[in-house]
């Protein structure tokens, strides 16, 4: 356990898409903190295996972020799970592997509405409640992509950067009750990153990368954990990459 236990203990956290990859790992790094840790997952086949499976992760509410009756519905049945939030790890996210020519204006705004939208209902209903408590932080998982282009992932690329850009706005217009960040990870070898690419391209992948590998979603984690703690009480404002040292 981390020096930021005695921050984080009984702080009710809120993960969406906290049932695989960066979510699911955040949510573990919050458990073990001792956190209150609900999270929020469209998947509800994982959202039911992953609690059965972790049982230091308090509360699953299935709901779907790209939906904004679906959030708040989500979020008032987190009051009544948890009692109320005080962190929200704004995680959700899907990608497409397109050229630009080829999205469609389905997949546009399929991306759109999940990985910016879903960030939007979900900050926004935690900052609703946070301001009401006079303190809480919200962050949100990002990407490299949002702050320099990759080809391929046009409506991803415009989504993470939308991103970065909305919680630079909530944090002016948020403080100094509630401090906002996002995590921009590189590469991490996540289940989606798998889906994406084949072992061959993941080799070739490293190859770019100074660190020469992909991050672990626990390396993406101990950032969360890390900024939603008091040890970061004077970080606002901030996208913070997590890559490798590929932007350098």
């Amino acid at each position: 356990m981390s020096n930021y236990q005695d921050s984080l203990m009984d702080k009710r956290v809120v993960i969406t898409g906290g049932a695989s990859g960066i979510g699911l790992a955040t949510a573990l790094r919050f458990a073990d903190e001792k956190a209150i840790v609900t999270i929020i997952d469209n998947n509800k086949e994982s959202l039911d295996r992953v609690l059965r499976e972790y049982p230091t992760l308090k509360h699953g509410i299935f709901a779907d972020v790209s939906n904004y009756e679906s959030v708040q519905n989500a979020f008032l049945e987190m009051d009544d799970l948890a009692g109320g939030i005080d962190i929200l790890i704004a995680n959700a996210g899907i990608s497409v592997r397109s050229s630009f020519l080829d999205i469609t204006p389905e997949q546009w705004d399929k991306v759109i509405g999940v990985n910016l939208n879903g960030i939007f209902y979900a900050s926004q209903e935690a900052a609703k409640r946070m301001i009401k408590q006079e303190n809480g932080v919200i962050l949100m998982t990002a990407s490299t992509n949002g702050l320099v282009g990759h080809p391929n992932y046009a409506d991803y690329n415009a989504s993470k950067a939308g991103v970065n850009l909305l919680a630079r706005t909530m944090a002016l217009e948020l403080a100094p009750t509630i401090r906002v960040n996002t995590v921009c990870p590189g590469y991490v070898l996540t289940p989606m990153q798998i889906a994406e690419y084949s072992p061959e391209a993941l080799v070739q992948v490293n190859e770019k990368i100074p660190l020469k590998r992909h991050a672990q979603p626990e390396e993406v984690a101990a950032l969360f954990a890390f900024l939603a703690s008091s040890e970061a009480k004077y970080i606002t404002g901030q996208h913070i990459p997590i890559d490798g040292g590929e932007l350098a």
